[in-house]
């Protein structure tokens, strides 16, 4: 070997094959569901030895969870891109409930609910997906309070963005059925007419 010759540093090869197998995971829950997915299949997806998924995620519990939590900080570091692409004034709201609607339709979206579903039941994962999902659902909460730039110190208003978040999540729910793009449109449209209205009054006080 060349003294020229460009070694990769452990620690950079170590990443590199954690989010080839979290990258794995994901496509698999999506694909699979949670009861399908298994350790196995997932290191076979990512083309890693069975020994190194085992030595980096001991667990499919703990390889899940990590696998939806990456993709959730994802989904949120995105979501902080769109908030500065927003418009100003007419037409923000619904820009936002747009991004809330695509965000709740996403693969991550798909992953996480896999994972709700099985933690009912399990309850060593119900242990590691608790946490994960009340701070995701927090991080959640406050990026939709910033990008309508509504006050929540208003009573009623924090319960106002909690409705709006479930029903994005319902919408999101519904388009693991199938593509319920058109119809998500069409309700986000008429509640984001509501929020304007509810906004505008506000502000006249």
């Amino acid at each position: 070997m060349s003294q020229s010759t460009t070694r990769v540093p452990q620690e950079q090869r170590t990443r590199v094959m954690r989010e080839r197998l979290l990258e794995a995971c994901v496509a698999t829950l999506v694909e699979k569901g949670w009861s399908q997915t298994s350790t196995t299949l997932v290191s076979q997806r990512a083309g890693v030895s069975r020994g190194a998924q085992l030595h980096h995620f001991p667990t499919k519990a703990s390889l899940v969870v990590a696998a939806v939590e990456m993709l959730a900080e994802r989904r949120h570091h995105l979501l902080e891109e769109v908030a500065e692409g927003l418009p100003q004034g007419e037409g923000r709201t619904r820009a936002v409930l747009n991004a809330f609607g695509d965000h709740f339709a996403s693969d991550v979206f798909t992953a996480a609910l896999e994972l709700w579903v099985a933690a009912r039941t399990d309850a060593e994962l119900l242990e590691v997906v608790g946490p994960l999902e009340q701070r995701v659902g927090r991080e959640t909460h406050r990026a939709c309070v910033e990008m309508l730039g509504i006050d929540e110190t208003i009573p009623g208003n924090r319960e106002l963005v909690q409705a709006t978040l479930d029903l994005v999540r319902g919408l999101g729910l519904a388009n693991t059925i199938s593509d319920d793009t058109a119809r998500r449109r069409r309700i986000l449209d008429r509640w984001a007419d509501e929020l304007d209205n509810v906004i505008a009054r506000q502000e006249q006080g």
